[in-house]
């Protein structure tokens, strides 16, 4: 069965949820989890805690964070802290996508565990696909993706910490640039609208500047900056539009 046909039952949509995972976006987080096994191990990290942590805080940015706060020897509470800050971003992708997936008969518990699993690939995979499928399905294709997705890379953290010895930390730092660099193109190949180019681009060029002015918070400002200048001027100019219209 193909990830692209509509499917017609929970356990189909799990399947095709899960083989939607062992495609492009399970390729790309499995070489970014390698890298940051070989990083853990590096920073001093045992194998229970790396998988822990890709367990339990999924999200590869975040789980970046800690390790190097772990390594400088901060505190836990400057360390949750720093985590949190990283996490924040990923906020608006819940409140997005939730409503996306789930519907109010869902419970509670079940909407936690779905936001638990919300992270750049599992949010752009879904946002792009799901939308498409009856609204009874979505939910069963949401979780197979999703822990698909976390057992892939549990294996490639572990693979990645066997493998610290032979790949060095340069090469480890690389593969976690896989991840984005994956959003970013998928986010290209999204783009349909002007406003979809315009907040690229925006994101692109505030990126650096909020990351030199605001560290720790420059993933929140450049998203929250750039969103509304591409949303602003683009009721601009289809406003500017509309009003030749009308004239004419």
């Amino acid at each position: 069965m193909s990830d692209r046909d509509d499917p017609t039952s929970l356990w189909q949509a799990a399947r095709a949820g899960s083989a939607r995972a062992f495609s492009v976006p399970g390729a790309v987080l499995f070489g970014s989890f390698v890298g940051f096994g070989a990083l853990a191990r590096a920073s001093g990290l045992e194998l229970g805690q790396s998988l822990f942590m890709t367990a339990f805080i999924w999200a590869l940015p975040s789980q970046v964070v800690l390790v190097d706060q772990i390594g400088s020897g901060a505190g836990l509470v400057a360390s949750a802290v720093a985590v949190t800050l990283t996490a924040i971003r990923l906020l608006p992708m819940t409140v997005s996508v939730l409503p996306v997936v789930a519907s109010r008969s869902h419970s509670i518990p079940l909407k936690m565990l779905m936001a638990h699993f919300v992270a750049v690939t599992v949010w752009i995979e879904t946002m792009r696909r799901v939308p498409d499928l009856s609204r009874d399905v979505r939910v069963p294709y949401y979780l197979g993706l999703s822990f698909t997705l976390v057992s892939i890379c549990m294996v490639a953290n572990a693979l990645g910490f066997s493998l610290s010895g032979s790949v060095g930390v340069p090469v480890a730092a690389a593969l976690v640039l896989l991840t984005p660099l994956y959003f970013l193109l998928s986010m290209l190949t999204a783009a349909k609208a002007s406003v979809d180019w315009l907040a690229v681009a925006a994101g692109i060029c505030l990126g650096p500047v909020f990351y030199t002015y605001a560290p720790g918070l420059d993933l929140l400002w450049t998203g929250l900056v750039g969103g509304t200048l591409a949303f602003g001027l683009s009721r601009l100019r289809f406003g500017r539009q509309a009003k030749r219209e009308d004239a004419g």
